[in-house]
Parts: C-alpha cells; structure tokens; sequence
C-alpha cells in the first residue's frame, strides 16, 4: 500500500507538494496546436457567447499532453483491469471495432449523402439488422434508438399503438416485476401508461400465482403487456418464462424483454421463440462497443411480424433485388406504421460498425462462446464466494450474480465499504445496492474475457476483505486508501458540485 505522505530525511512526514494545475502554466506566446491557414470566409464569434472573465491559458503542447495523460492515469478502464459492473456489462472493447469505425469511408461519410453514394454503409446496416434478427428469432429489427432506455421507449410506444389500432386503447397497464431496471417502470410512465408491479418468490423468480391472479382479475381488459428482464438483473433465468409469456398473452398483452442481458443468452435463447413480442438490444453492452463515459449508446429493437409496421423509422431495406447485372439497391424506408423517428438521422452509426465487426469477427461459433464463458466466468466466482459471502439466491445464474455485501459479525461494514476498499486491491468495485430488492446488493459480472488467473485473484482480494471485516473494520471504513481522491462527502458532493478542473492530487492529499 502507498503511503499518503513523503518522508524527509529527518523522518518526518510531510505531504507531497501539488503539482500547478494547467491554468497556471500559461504564457503569453506559448501554442498548444498549429492550426492552417483558414480556406473559408471568416465570420465573426456570436458576441453573446463569449466571455471576457474567461481566462484560457496559452500553454505549449507538452504541457497539454502531460495535463491530459496525468488525467488519464487516474482513470480506471477495462484496458487495465477487471470491470465487474453488474448489469452494465463493461466488457473488453476489441481493438479492431474501434478501426473498423475509423475507415475512412465510413467515418467521414456525411449522414445526408444520398442512398447512391452510401451503398455500403446501408449494405452494413441491413446485415446488421439481418443478423440481429437471426441471434434473437425476431422477424425484424430497427438500428435507430440511440440507447437502451430509447428501445424500450420504442417497444412500449409500439405495444400501446397496437392496442389502439386493434380499438383495444384502453390497454394501459404494463406489469412489471420488481427487480426490473429503474428505466422501466419510467419508459412505461413517459409512453403515458401505468405500472402494476408485480412481486419475487422465494427464488428470485416472478411470483407466477401473483401474476396469474392479475392476468386473470379486473384488471385483465387493461393488461397492454409486460417488461421483464431476462436473466433477471439478479442474474437469474427465469424459471417459468414460458409460464409468465402464456399468461399475459392469454389475457391479450404483450411481451416486452429488456435485452440488456443478452450477454447470457446469446447463440443459447432466442427471445423471439420463448414468446416475446419485442426486445431492446444493448449493443453498447452485449456486443462490445463503448460503454460509459456518458455514450453514445444504441438500443436496437426487434420485434415479430405483428408489430413491424410499428418499427420507429427508417429501417433499411431491398429496395431493388439482385440481378445478373447489378448487386441490390439498399435504401432507407419508414414502416407501414411507425410511431416515427426517435433519432436523427439513422441512429448512431458509429456504434453500428463496432457491433458489425463484433458479430463478423466472432461468426456463428463465437458468439455461442461468449455466452458460455460469460456464464461460466459468474458462476465460478459466484461458487468460489458463496463460502465467504451470503448469496440470497443460490441457483446457477446467468452472466452476473448477486452477493450480500455485509457480515453478521461486522455489523459496521456495508456494501460501500467492501467497493472502496475493492480500489486498494486494484479493482474496479462492482454495482451497489442494485438491484433495490435485495438489501446490501453487490452485483458482479466479471464478462466472457477475464481468463482464471484475473478471476482468482479478484476472489484472493474479496476474501482479505471479509477477514479485514471482522480483524480491522476502520481500513474498510476509511478505505479507498491509496486512490487519487480519499473518500467523499458523497450526500455534500451530489448537493454541493464543484464543477472546475482540479489538480491531479498525490495519493492521500485529499480527503
């Protein structure tokens, strides 16, 4: 563990002097970057938009890459270590998705360029379409929603518009279970309808008897359908699904499932064939391509045939067939029904091609594989920490599996202080306290690239912290120890923000 402080050569401790930030490195005269001589006309700065109390700093361009790098060590990415954030699936970005999204006539490919000058981008997109369909057993798919909450929005705004063009609009209640994500029940809310939720069983299961009694009481004329995450964000497949699909399709509702954890089912289960009626893809999660940092994101929806005619817009599409002469036109198409554009122009693109290299790379084959070694990586942490830490549901899961993060015997220990003290070790803590049912959450997905070594000693760190637990519960208590910033005032920070550049602190300096 390093130390907060130096030691002099009298054997005191004195704290490490703080680097200046960037904004005090400035000189007149100093250039960060070479810019060309201007080719176009100038044009006057919008005088309401520029601030005279905003003293930038002239600085060389060592001193900007130093500032920029010394900022990069702080951070912490799936470059350098294991990510185990539950239900966010940061997993391992290959390297060769980020060069495919670099080519040069797919970057710079302008998003108004007509559909003769973007016959290759469109071919992509109708691939990717194409395949996305085929992993889930859908009969067609939209690239368009630029996140997750965004597809869910589609899915839920397409079930309600299916109701109303049957002359069934008064269907406006979506069930969905309480270990759903937060988002859920908030897109049902934006689409204009209502949550009914419904409970968990014993074994983390939707309570069947619960939902069947609703399915089949007053409210069965307003069931419009139901959400369900699948495996469940506790991680868990859900027993009777087929049970739950049959239950509101009986009293005339429709199946949605969250697609976040489709990490765990692809090349295994398709969707489409358990019975469900659309489906959001997190291709920034399940197929590799950048995940957090605030995005982009994309949150692809797949449907059957019923509700293809909803698809928000375009989708792309044959629009002239193959012949002996020429290969097939592509072009951009709205569905007979769409409830319309939900991003501009065709989604975000760039993601599109991450997730087309990740299927391509991987083929029929591998993508099976990253299955089975995602589910397989939980379940060995999951069977290796069950003798330290309570698991509330100690079934086989899926991709990711939830611990209690606290000890009869250190009552003072809680699922925050295992995280931070996690940081000393060298890993990046796992979700906590999600999801909301189970109390002291810790959600652990370790992905389908970590090989056994990383695995076994992310068990070797978690079990020293149980012991610390119980032998020295104020390291925990007082941990992140050897992190650039100690640990927060996390209410006062989130009522109090400081929204500035800070200097890049020694170990310690900070509390």
């Amino acid at each position: 563990m390093q130390n907060a402080a130096a030691t002099n050569g009298a054997g005191a401790s004195q704290p490490k002097k703080l680097e200046p930030l960037i904004y005090d490195l400035g000189a007149p005269g100093r250039i960060g970057v070479n810019l060309p001589d201007c080719d176009v006309p100038k044009t006057a700065l919008p005088a309401d938009l520029l601030r005279a109390d905003l003293a930038l700093p002239e600085v060389g361009e060592v001193q900007v890459v130093r500032h920029f790098v010394k900022l990069s060590k702080l951070n912490y990415s799936i470059d350098q270590g294991l990510y185990p954030l539950g239900s966010c699936t940061m997993k391992y970005n290959p390297k060769i998705n980020e060069d495919a999204a670099r080519l040069p006539g797919f970057a710079q490919l302008h998003p108004l360029t007509d559909g003769d000058g973007a016959q290759g981008a469109l071919f992509l997109m109708h691939e990717l379409q194409t395949w996305l369909g085929e992993i889930s057993g859908f009969e067609a798919v939209s690239l368009s929603p630029a996140a997750g909450a965004q597809g869910e929005f589609a899915g839920i705004l397409m079930i309600r518009q299916y109701h109303i063009d049957r002359g069934e609009g008064q269907r406006d209640i979506i069930l969905v279970p309480n270990s759903a994500h937060g988002t859920n029940p908030a897109t049902v809310t934006m689409a204009g309808m209502s949550v009914r939720e419904l409970p968990a069983d014993a074994q983390g299961n939707v309570d069947l008897a619960a939902l069947r009694d609703v399915c089949a009481g007053d409210l069965r004329d307003r069931i419009a359908g139901m959400m369900i995450t699948v495996p469940s964000t506790l991680g868990l497949f859900e027993a009777t699904i087929l049970d739950v699909v049959e239950a509101v399709h009986d009293a005339g509702g429709l199946m949605y499932m969250d697609g976040a954890n489709m990490n765990a089912l692809m090349g295994a289960v398709k969707p489409g064939q358990l019975g469900f009626d659309v489906m959001h893809y997190n291709l920034h999660k399940t197929f590799s391509t950048p995940h957090g940092g605030g995005g982009p994101g994309s949150g692809a929806v797949g449907v059957t045939a019923a509700l293809a005619p909803y698809l928000p817009g375009p989708v792309v599409a044959v629009i002239e067939e193959e012949n002996e002469q020429e290969p097939p036109l592509y072009g951009l198409v709205m569905p007979e029904k769409s409830i319309g554009r939900l991003k501009a122009f065709q989604g975000n693109f760039g993601m599109h091609l991450r997730a087309y290299a990740y299927i391509r790379v991987y083929g029929d084959a591998g993508i099976r594989d990253v299955t089975r070694y995602a589910v397989l990586n939980a379940n060995y942490l999951r069977a290796r920490l069950m003798a330290t830490y309570k698991v509330p549901y100690p079934r086989y899961c899926g991709h990711e599996f939830v611990l209690e993060g606290h000890f009869d015997d250190a009552e003072d220990v809680h699922a925050l202080d295992i995280s931070k003290r996690l940081m000393d070790y060298g890993f990046h803590p796992p979700t906590n306290y999600f999801p909301l049912i189970m109390p002291e959450a810790l959600l652990i997905e370790p992905t389908e690239t970590e090989v056994k070594e990383d695995l076994d000693a992310f068990v070797a760190a978690m079990e020293r912290i149980a012991e610390e637990a119980r032998s020295e519960p104020e390291t925990l208590l007082n941990a992140p120890h050897t992190a650039p910033v100690r640990r927060l005032d996390e209410v006062k920070a989130v009522k109090e923000l400081v929204l500035c550049c800070a200097p890049a602190l020694p170990i310690g300096a900070r509390d």
